[in-house]
């Protein structure tokens, strides 16, 4: 496994080389949101007190995981891909706060079903999800989800160009032929 401490540069162009067929890349942007929310439900488990605020494994993660991406040299990206998973944790947290079944379920459910929606992605591509090859693709994928959300507004042509330089341009493949990969 390559470092996790890699630009946020290379590690979008790898994880984009996985991510070339439009019908994956747009699973991708309904399943990742629903993982992240059903990590955000499942982690939102125990509360603890803490100088008067309440603390979850999740606020945890979502600590660490904010200060790695906005360590990777991409500062505005990595402030978006923050705030999003911030509001999907957000979201999560009355999900939880039912009884142990109705937490359960939520959280398995909805991780279960973007899960779901991800591999239905990677028929279309005809390949593997990137984090088969390097674990951090697990991290690379909400901000591969969120760059391709603000792409389609008209931010970071820069670096989309970049990563479509290296992974080449999007397509949908012919499913009645093997992947090239």
């Amino acid at each position: 496994m390559a470092s996790p401490f890699r630009s946020a540069d290379d590690l979008l162009k790898l994880y984009a080389e996985y991510h070339r067929d439009r019908r994956n890349i747009a699973t991708h942007l309904v399943g990742v949101p629903l993982i992240v929310l059903g990590i955000g439900v499942l982690l939102a488990r125990p509360a603890f007190a803490v100088g008067g605020l309440l603390l979850t494994p999740a606020w945890i993660v979502f600590a660490l995981g904010t200060a790695w991406y906005l360590t990777r040299g991409q500062l505005a990206l990595g402030v978006a891909v923050s705030a999003v998973t911030g509001g999907l944790f957000a979201l999560g947290q009355p999900l939880a706060a039912g009884s142990a079944a109705g937490w359960l379920g939520w959280g398995l459910g909805l991780f279960v079903v973007g899960w779901i929606i991800q591999f239905i992605g990677h028929y279309y591509e005809g390949r593997k999800p990137a984090f088969a090859d390097d674990i951090v693709g697990l991290l690379v994928g909400p901000m591969f989800v969120v760059l391709e959300m603000l792409a389609g507004l008209g931010l970071f042509k820069g670096l989309m160009a970049q990563i479509e330089h290296h992974a080449g341009p999007t397509h949908l493949r012919d499913l009645a032929h093997p992947a090239t990969r």
